[in-house]
């Protein structure tokens, strides 16, 4: 017979937060779960190695509740008794075990949220749900801030969060440390060719029986994993020497070189910490207090522009972008402002393309689960908005290749800033470049087939004629943007047959597009 428990909780993959508290205090008569399932390894094709990371991360946790002395039940993937859904195991453990207590920590995705609040009216049993104590705003604190408002400005939010917590502020806690709220202008240097970069910091896991696993339950998988050497960190004290290395290593370039992009390195000046964030292995003040401290005591090597722009991401983007999926979710996911209806080109998932930022940023994406935000935002992003592709097809890509791609942050990032697919709530522009662009914050177009400064004509960069092919669709609806006026300007005053060429060139690569 099953032992009874007066009270069970729920801790979900992204819910690892071992100072929470929940766990003060050991009670012999609380079961604390966490599974394994089909529905979440399922809901979108993931990266194997993003599966791993959480199986891997959630392991270790169960392990470290039981030695703190807490009751854990773990349900792994292939355990005969795993109903393989959230809500059906639940259900067969309140009923096993006599419990009388459901809670959970409140769900970071609307989709987990309405399962389990559609989940505690079946039970039949008392529920109540708990925050998790990671971010630093509740879930309606940006639909509360901007009320009434069309655009949602991150800078406002931003201020305020500095305020709240008296972050990098002067001691009367309402102006900026050095008058100044950021330092995005200087923030937006390419990477010398001379310029040293530090060597990422690569843990070194056999994760060979998870993989052998995951293969004999058939869950289908994107990208490749070294089976011997897993570099993610998957435990808090991984995660903390990765924040202690970027506080040392990266951090005193990070804003500098925030933007720039490299076929020397995947990495450069990044701090590749957003996982152990989104899974709430590490707090987010946590990670901002180390950064400052560790700045404070080398202000001689490190100034503060590199510190702001990564607080910025911090307290600002994350709780920011969250903050805009619970103001606008569902609705969200169903925005489609361009009517972008194409197909994405086969070698998203490949990397076989001859265009070389999309072979890089794709390549290293499906080999390393990861690519920093400026690759994201103006390489596969950028691409897939001139192209027209439907946002529907781009959030998948997104969130299943990503290791730190949860639906509160990537389809914020995806539809919103990436897209434009919310018509302006995130971003007042659309993100689209140009081969200009590229070349000027990277280094690919030097060792790209296709000619940069071409629109058209045999070898001429793709990016430049679906640029200008994207705005010519578009005037209607972005003709007026007072930040964009400039472009329209300039194809107006092309003649007539110059954009005729242009457009050509831009169909004519629509109509091949698995091919380039």
């Amino acid at each position: 017979m099953a032992q009874k428990y007066r009270k069970l909780r729920l801790i979900l993959g992204d819910q690892l937060n071992i100072r929470h508290s929940w766990f003060k205090e050991k009670d012999g008569q609380v079961l604390y779960v966490l599974m394994e399932t089909r529905s979440e390894t399922g809901y979108v094709r993931h990266h194997i190695q993003k599966v791993i990371g959480f199986f891997l991360a959630m392991r270790a946790f169960a392990d470290e509740l039981r030695e703190k002395g807490h009751q854990v039940r773990y349900i792994r993937l292939d355990d005969k008794a795993n109903q393989q859904s959230i809500s059906s195991n639940i259900k067969k453990l309140v009923s096993q075990h006599g419990i009388r207590q459901f809670e959970y920590l409140l769900p970071d995705e609307y989709r987990l949220d309405e399962e389990l609040k559609s989940l505690c009216q079946e039970l039949d049993c008392a529920s109540e749900p708990f925050d998790t104590e990671h971010f630093l705003t509740p879930r309606q604190g940006v639909a509360t801030f901007f009320e009434g408002k069309k655009t949602y400005l991150l800078e406002y939010f931003y201020r305020h969060i500095r305020k709240q917590y008296h972050i990098l502020m002067e001691e009367d806690g309402e102006s900026p440390l050095t008058g100044r709220w950021n330092y995005d202008q200087e923030n937006r240097k390419k990477l010398p060719k001379g310029q040293a970069i530090p060597e990422p910091l690569h843990f070194q896991r056999d994760v060979s029986g998870l993989a052998q696993m995951l293969r004999e339950e058939k869950v289908e998988t994107i990208g490749t994993v070294d089976e011997k050497r897993f570099a993610w960190p998957v435990t808090r004290q991984e995660c903390q020497e990765l924040l202690n290395h970027f506080a040392r290593h990266q951090l005193p370039l990070f804003g500098a070189y925030q933007d720039a992009m490299s076929e020397r390195s995947y990495l450069l000046f990044h701090s590749k910490l957003s996982f152990a964030m989104n899974v709430k292995l590490l707090h987010p003040l946590e990670v901002v207090e180390a950064c400052i401290k560790h700045w404070k005591a080398h202000q001689e090597n490190i100034d503060i522009a590199q510190v702001e722009g990564f607080v910025r991401q911090v307290i600002g983007w994350r709780e920011y972008m969250r903050g805009v999926y619970w103001a606008k979710m569902p609705e969200f996911a169903e925005m489609n402002y361009f009517n972008h209806q194409a197909k994405l080109p086969e070698w998203y998932w490949t990397g076989e393309t001859k265009m070389n930022c999309l072979k890089h940023a794709i390549g290293q994406s499906l080999e390393k689960a990861y690519a920093h935000h400026i690759q994201r935002l103006m390489v596969t992003g950028n691409f897939a908005l001139l192209l027209g592709v439907n946002p529907d097809e781009v959030d998948e890509w997104y969130l299943g290749i990503y290791m730190d791609a949860i639906e509160w942050v990537e389809i914020t990032n995806t539809r919103g800033m990436s897209q434009f697919a919310d018509g302006g709530i995130v971003g007042t522009k659309p993100y689209v470049s140009s081969a200009n662009y590229l070349h000027k914050m990277g280094s690919y177009c030097s060792n790209c087939q296709y000619d940069k400064k071409a629109k058209y004509g045999q070898n001429a960069c793709p990016f430049n004629s679906l640029y200008w092919d994207f705005y010519d669709r578009h005037a209607d609806k972005l003709s007026n943007n007072p930040r964009i006026g400039m472009m329209y300007r300039v194809w107006n005053r092309m003649d007539g047959e110059e954009r005729e060429r242009i457009l050509r060139q831009a169909a004519a690569y629509k109509e091949r597009v698995n091919e380039l």
